[in-house]
């Protein structure tokens, strides 16, 4: 009976979208173009490079070199292995969905366990400075000061839902650990060790470590390009056939219970759905207290939003990684940020506005150049590198289909 009303719920939500599509097809269109340009200029370019290093590294095993020499870090903290380490620094340096892509190749690997992977999974996946600092803080708010404050909040905040998530399942692999305990010290010896044996199981030609690492980077990022684009046109046909408002009118009565303004409701469920919609429709809207809107962005960046979460729900659907566990860690991240927000607002913010001197000013703008340099060249080089690594993935491919027919 679950089974049949799963499939019953599953078909009115596709043909009711189906339908929406056929009434709106210039709005739908508008919004596909939209996130199609997001993905293209933006999210291809930046992630892509992070993504082949990652692949690359893991063949060669410099992540086990690392994990080896992490571990007494990454254990007592996180209780997941040192190899976590990699996947947190790059899911906080590129942003999601790269933790997650790390996490599932390291399952695949078999060099974490489910649980850990799990574990692992629910702090790396992090907005990336670019995004916080160069989209968020400046493009939409013109205000660098707040990125200090969210960036503070939202990575202090990632940290501690690690802290909290490695007590999750801590009885299952309780005899894992003890048969680790063992080899938990620091050696440059064993390290180089572990490396080498690594490599040597994933022995293939140059090329092929080399093509393999840019196909399945690719493949991931034209999948994340699809969420993309399908959540931007499903948070536009919400809004114009007014389901959005009516959701929004029940947030409203939750927000004001919590002492926040009605108004930012709207933009607050849009970005639940997706972050960039949502924080520039908050960076739209005037409060008496911006502290609210502070609250909000931070919440969203620690959500994810559904968007980001169907990304890292179909990178590791391939695994066995559970999903509940990562979406009960973005709900406990947004919280953490949120409170994060409203105890270092007055240090972090109120109070370096008050402080304006001219050095400050001075290192605000080298800071907010940066970013806004950085944002620019992605926008005017992403397209060409794009089409270019499409164009040489699809070489590839040919030639490897050439190879098979010879064979």
């Amino acid at each position: 009976m679950k089974q049949i009303a799963k499939t019953l719920l599953l078909s009115i939500m596709t043909s009711f979208f189906a339908f929406a599509l056929l009434k709106f097809p210039d709005q739908s269109l508008e919004a596909s173009i939209r996130g199609l340009n997001i993905w293209w200029e933006v999210v291809f370019p930046s992630l892509l490079p992070f993504f082949i290093t990652a692949e690359l590294l893991i063949s060669f095993g410099v992540v086990k070199f690392i994990g080896v020499l992490f571990e007494p870090i990454m254990r007592p903290l996180f209780n997941v292995p040192g190899i976590g380490s990699f996947g947190w620094i790059m899911g906080m340096s590129s942003g999601y969905p790269t933790g997650a892509k790390i996490a599932a190749r390291l399952r695949e690997e078999e060099q974490l366990s489910q649980i850990e992977a799990e574990r692992l999974v629910s702090f790396t996946n992090a907005s990336s400075p670019l995004f916080i600092f160069g989209a968020v803080s400046i493009g939409f708010f013109h205000d660098v000061k707040l990125g200090v404050l969210l960036a503070t909040c939202h990575y202090i905040g990632n940290a501690l839902v690690g802290i909290c998530m490695r007590f999750y399942r801590i009885k299952e692999d309780k005899q894992q650990k003890k048969s680790k305990s063992g080899k938990s010290s620091v050696s440059i010896r064993r390290a180089f060790k572990e490396m080498h044996q690594t490599r040597i199981r994933h022995d293939r030609p140059l090329g092929e470590v080399l093509g393999d690492a840019v196909l399945n980077s690719i493949k991931t990022l034209v999948v994340v390009g699809g969420f993309i684009v399908l959540f931007s046109v499903i948070t536009k046909l919400l809004f114009i056939i007014n389901i959005s408002p009516i959701i929004a009118s029940v947030f409203e009565q939750l927000l004001n219970i919590l002492s926040l303004p009605g108004e930012i409701a709207l933009p607050f469920l849009s970005g639940l759905f997706e972050i960039t919609i949502g924080a520039q429709m908050l960076s739209q809207i005037t409060t008496d207290s911006f502290l609210a809107t502070a609250i909000l962005v931070s919440f969203i960046l620690g959500f994810n939003g559904f968007s980001v979460q169907a990304q890292v729900a179909s990178i590791i659907g391939k695994t066995d990684i559970r999903f509940a566990p990562y979406f009960f860690s973005r709900l406990l991240h947004g919280i953490i940020a949120s409170l994060l927000t409203v105890i270092l607002y007055k240090p972090l913010y109120l109070d370096k506005q008050a402080f304006e001197m001219d050095d400050v000013a001075v290192s605000q703008e080298v800071s907010q150049n940066f970013w806004v340099t950085t944002l620019d060249m992605l926008k005017q080089m992403g397209p060409i590198i794009t089409i270019v690594f499409l164009g040489l993935a699809g070489l590839i491919l040919y030639k490897r289909i050439l190879k098979k027919d010879v064979a």
